[in-house]
């Protein structure tokens, strides 16, 4: 009979929503893109719909970036395991940074035009979304660099999240593949 799994503490919950941020960070660029491409009437819902994408992802970020810490915690240290994680952490906080920033930018240019009653023209459909890309785009930089760094740990350094187990204690997940016993296997 299918059950609900045991529900994770906050400190092992970062491997389940790390994703959300990720792709909706990226996501949201391929909306304000279609919004350019059409014609302003019909781009309008795109738009919309890109700041709506990309104000989730912002806060889901965020939500990543708190589990991220806690489970930093828990995780074994040591060696070059301290060194990538402590880029991770930085870039992290960046990249929290970079997409607030981004945010407050298309809040403004999806809201204000409505609020003074700006009329649609090729600079506020088109030419604004396209520059807004282009920024998009160091934002995405981050984004990646952030998911690397944090990838290195879990797939080269086999750091990972203690999950709760049946009986209320936390068993690590298996990892992708023990580093520390590889490198004592290669010496």
């Amino acid at each position: 009979m299918p059950q609900f799994p045991p529900i994770p503490t906050w400190d092992s919950l970062h491997p389940l929503v790390i994703h959300f941020p990720i792709v909706l960070l990226l996501l949201s660029p391929l909306f304000i893109l279609i919004s350019a491409v059409l014609s302003p009437p019909k781009g309008r819902p795109y738009m919309t719909g890109a700041l709506i994408i990309l104000l989730l992802g912002t806060i889901s970020l965020f939500v990543a970036s708190a589990t991220g810490q806690a489970a930093a915690k828990l995780a074994d240290r040591g060696g070059p395991v301290d060194a990538i994680l402590a880029a991770h952490e930085d870039l992290a906080f960046e990249t929290e940074i970079v997409f607030s920033a981004l945010s407050v930018v298309l809040v403004g240019m999806v809201v204000l035009p409505r609020i003074f009653c700006y009329p649609d023209t090729r600079l506020t459909t088109t030419f604004l979304p396209l520059a807004f890309l282009v920024l998009c785009s160091a934002g995405i930089l981050f984004v990646v660099n952030t998911a690397h760094e944090g990838g290195r740990l879990v797939h080269e350094f086999g750091v990972h999240a203690m999950v709760p187990a049946g009986s209320g204690q936390s068993h690590p997940l298996p990892a992708a593949r023990d580093h520390s016993a590889q490198m004592a296997k290669e010496k």
